[in-house]
């Protein structure tokens, strides 16, 4: 997975971590544990806030559907 893939990181999130409430989620909570996702080789360095608010709001509508 690379920071392009905001789905699939706020699908692996939403499974990982499936107890989080997110409205007590920061954008740095998404960077570390991104970051900590088994099968994601990008680059830190690339992380912006906007690819963070991606992720979340991905993450947010998952969890929304369950």
């Amino acid at each position: 997975m690379t920071w392009e893939d905001s789905y699939a990181i706020a699908q692996e999130l939403s499974k990982s971590l499936p107890d989080i409430n997110l409205e007590d989620v920061s954008l740095m909570m998404i960077f570390h544990w991104t970051l900590d996702l088994p099968g994601f080789v990008d680059d830190p360095e690339l992380a912006n806030d906007a690819i963070l608010a991606s992720i979340y709001q991905e993450w947010y509508e998952e969890v929304a559907w369950l």
